[in-house]
């Protein structure tokens, strides 16, 4: 099966869904030179949001550990830890701050 992103209203084939490997994530570069952060959590179910850490501008989210709190599966910032709900986008250490999610799907 292949990750399509959607992104400017269309859908992106990005990878086969194997090459994610659960609990790990990927960067992909986007058309318009942003990049994504893909996961696959250890249930199977694929995630996309921006790869731009807030707090440093390090492109380093997709380098996270993925984990969950409160029934929320997040990845861990690599640099400052700072944790981001993968369904939402929102830093669930700073109310104040998120990162774009992705709509994400198979074909």
């Amino acid at each position: 099966m292949k990750l399509e992103l959607s992104h400017d209203d269309d859908w992106l084939p990005i990878c086969d869904t194997t090459v994610l490997t659960p609990g790990r994530g990927m960067a992909a570069l986007l058309p318009d030179g942003r990049q994504a952060a893909l996961f696959r959590d250890r249930s199977g179910r694929l995630y996309a949001i921006d790869n731009r850490d807030p707090f440093t501008g390090a492109q380093v989210l997709s380098r996270g550990l993925i984990g969950s709190a409160n029934g929320r599966t997040f990845v861990a910032s690599p640099l400052l830890k700072q944790r981001f709900d993968l369904e939402t986008g929102r830093c669930l250490d700073d109310d104040e701050v998120a990162v774009a999610v992705y709509p994400v799907r198979t074909s």
